[in-house]
């Protein structure tokens, strides 16, 4: 799933090379965080938040297919 997130946000950004993808596993489930070149922050999140949450709304529905919970964050 990381390369998955990895892929997507990697065709929406300038600096795919400086994309980097963590993923945790905790109490609440997994927690991917993004990590993007600072000009490249605004196309993730897009104009009002819309392309994060689709994002979001994305990764949220594959996992609980698979029956797990997972939050999408970016960090700056």
């Amino acid at each position: 799933m990381k390369e998955f997130i990895e892929y997507l946000v990697k065709n929406l950004v300038d600096n795919p090379q400086n994309v980097e993808v963590f993923c945790n596993q905790g109490e609440k489930g997994w927690l991917f965080q993004v990590r993007v070149s600072p000009e490249d922050i605004g196309k993730v999140i897009g104009r009002k938040g819309l392309t994060i949450k689709a994002l979001r709304t994305i990764v949220v529905s594959v996992y609980a297919r698979l029956g797990h919970r997972v939050q999408l964050e970016i960090l700056e």
